[in-house]
């Protein structure tokens, strides 16, 4: 996939990154896949747990390195060998958002066809893209405050503060090559697609990575169930097990949506 300079071997012979106008804490260089060592590597990882404000100490890298901040849990080694393949990723500017969704709506609603309810209001039909709104905070400062929450309330277990080069905070699965949805979708560039589409409607930010869970902040939540509703169709295609294996129709669903500040979403 396209991707800017990558900034990260200079940390090969500047741990801590002065060079970048950053003062990073002891941490590791990952530079290994499920094909092998790359000629370079996906991402830096700091060696001890992250803290509360760790996520937020990390984003001047953004500025100065073009290296985007996120939480990883070391539960069950990521990042591992096997897990990372992004000789596997297409490009996420390559797909258009709507696009993947109604792929996505359309194979479930076709595996589901016998549960009319689960869908409802919409039905087989993909209802098209939830209108953005307006911004209520800054979207790195929530995204500071939903990484507090990730490491302080032990949302992911061993979490690490890691930085990966990427364009933006929407491709940073995609730039390591993360599998985790693999049993929805294997090229998770296409889901990067729907996540870049967020970051404009919704003020997404990617704060943490799991195995197979991804966590994100919203700075422009529905604030309605109407509003809801629609926002929960696009996470019923993005991630269906949101739904099917959690509240069981997307009507609940959504209303858990209302004024969430994050967004979790985990594929079995």
């Amino acid at each position: 996939m396209a991707m800017l300079p990558n900034q990260l071997p200079k940390l090969a012979q500047d741990p801590a990154g002065r060079s970048l106008g950053l003062n990073l804490p002891p941490g590791t260089l990952v530079d290994t896949t499920s094909e092998g060592r790359r000629h370079e590597p996906l991402l830096w990882h700091s060696e001890a747990p992250a803290e509360p404000g760790s996520w937020e100490g990390l984003l001047p890298a953004r500025m100065s390195a073009g290296l985007h901040p996120v939480l990883l849990s070391m539960d069950e080694a990521l990042p591992a060998t096997r897990d990372l393949d992004p000789g596997a990723m297409s490009y996420p500017g390559g797909h258009d958002a709507d696009e993947v969704l109604a792929g996505l709506w359309g194979d479930e609603e076709e595996s589901d066809e016998d549960d009319a309810d689960l869908t409802a209001p919409f039905g087989r039909t993909w209802p098209g893209l939830a209108p953005a709104r307006e911004f209520e905070a800054d979207p790195d400062v929530r995204a500071a405050e939903v990484a507090a929450s990730v490491v302080g309330e032990g949302w992911i277990k061993d979490p690490r503060a890691a930085l990966v080069p990427a364009r933006r905070s929407a491709d940073v699965p995609a730039a390591i090559g993360w599998t985790g949805p693999c049993n929805h979708e294997n090229d998770v560039a296409r889901l990067c697609a729907v996540l870049r589409s967020w970051e404009e409607r919704f003020g997404v930010r990617v704060v943490a990575v799991a195995f197979d869970v991804l966590v994100l902040s919203v700075a422009a939540p529905p604030a309605t169930v109407d509003e809801a509703e629609a926002v929960a169709a696009e996470h019923f295609a993005f991630c269906p097990d949101n739904v099917t294996q959690g509240c069981g129709s997307l009507r609940a669903y959504a209303e858990s949506l209302v004024d969430a500040h994050a967004w979790s979403f985990w594929w079995d």
